[in-house]
């Protein structure tokens, strides 16, 4: 693949993504495809050198633009969605458009133009798992989603398989745990926490801090999408996990501890509606069939790096932070 047509990549995933494919891919021309919402930060994509990426601001639902971009491209890796739990449940209106009409729209084109599709999706289409139990999602599991948001990822999903299905387009799906990185936008909890702390305030700690998330560092996370993009077989669907179940407690004090301040500096807030327990990924297919393996097996050393890296990108979150916390203070969080 030469061209290669990225959605959301001014995002956190996806600008993470290109990043990587930069890095490792030299002979791969990206195209980038982003309408710079809110969570859309073209400043992430700064750096990449000017030989190597077009970027277009526009929308995934622009039909229009979509059959200028598409005949150009090799391969569509569509990073583009809404998906801040806490805003969906706020407002639904962005996820429906964004997460099921945009991935119609760009189905469609994939369609008209026979271009390899690429749909990254979440765990949180699974639902949850209780605390005390010992399973975790495979590509088996049958779809539960509990929030506005992960409802509307299942409805992408299901359109994309409906597309391989029905009409031939060539589409693979990989729903992934919890990223953890540089990029992310403060809202998120890992970044919210930090940079808590970095502009003296309490983090703060929903519920009673017993939900478990499975992290995984986003360069293995790019690393694992450009794996199934290239080698992965039509119409499957591949779960991305680092075996990285973390409560959300530990994660704060393990935050709170490389900070240099006590584990119990924090507030507790009220939980958040529906708030999932437990996400744990079971990512067997992935390793046996693609030899996938993550590199970032130490979370201590990734949550490290990540806070070094906000403590020497202020500029890059600071502009935004005094009205992310000005709207979690209204939610009473």
């Amino acid at each position: 693949m030469r061209n290669i047509l990225v959605t959301g990549a001014a995002g956190f995933i996806g600008s993470n993504f290109v990043h990587w494919v930069v890095e490792h891919e030299p002979s791969v021309h990206i195209t980038v495809l982003d309408k710079l919402t809110y969570a859309g930060n073209r400043e992430n994509l700064a750096d990449i050198p000017e030989n190597r990426m077009d970027f277009v601001h526009g929308d995934i639902c622009d039909e229009k633009l979509l059959s200028k971009l598409f005949p150009k491209a090799d391969a569509v890796v569509h990073f583009a969605a809404e998906s801040h739990n806490d805003n969906s449940i706020a407002n639904p209106d962005p996820f429906v458009e964004t997460n099921v009409v945009g991935t119609y729209r760009l189905l469609e084109a994939a369609r008209a133009f026979d271009v390899r599709f690429h749909h990254i999706s979440t765990d949180e289409v699974y639902g949850d798992l209780a605390l005390d139990d010992p399973a975790r999602f495979t590509e088996e599991t049958p779809y539960h989603p509990s929030s506005p948001y992960s409802s509307t990822k299942a409805a992408s999903d299901m359109l994309v398989r409906a597309w391989h299905r029905t009409y031939g387009v060539r589409a693979t799906i990989s729903n992934c745990s919890n990223n953890y990185g540089p990029y992310q936008h403060i809202e998120k909890f890992i970044p919210r926490q930090i940079t808590n702390l970095l502009s003296g305030l309490r983090p703060k700690l929903y519920g009673d801090g017993k939900n478990v998330r499975d992290w995984i560092h986003t360069e293995d996370h790019s690393s694992a999408v450009w794996a199934i993009l290239n080698d992965g077989r039509i119409g499957e669907t591949y779960l991305i996990g680092a075996d990285g179940e973390k409560s959300n407690i530990d994660v704060l004090r393990a935050i709170l501890r490389t900070m240099g301040y006590s584990e119990d500096d924090f507030d507790w807030v009220r939980d958040r509606p529906g708030h999932d327990r437990r996400y744990a990924i079971d990512s067997t297919k992935l390793r046996r069939e693609l030899g996938w393996e993550p590199i970032h097996t130490d979370f201590d050393g990734g949550l490290a790096a990540t806070i070094e890296w906000y403590e020497t990108h202020r500029d890059w979150w600071q502009g935004v932070k005094e009205a992310t916390e000005a709207k979690y203070k209204a939610q009473g969080q």
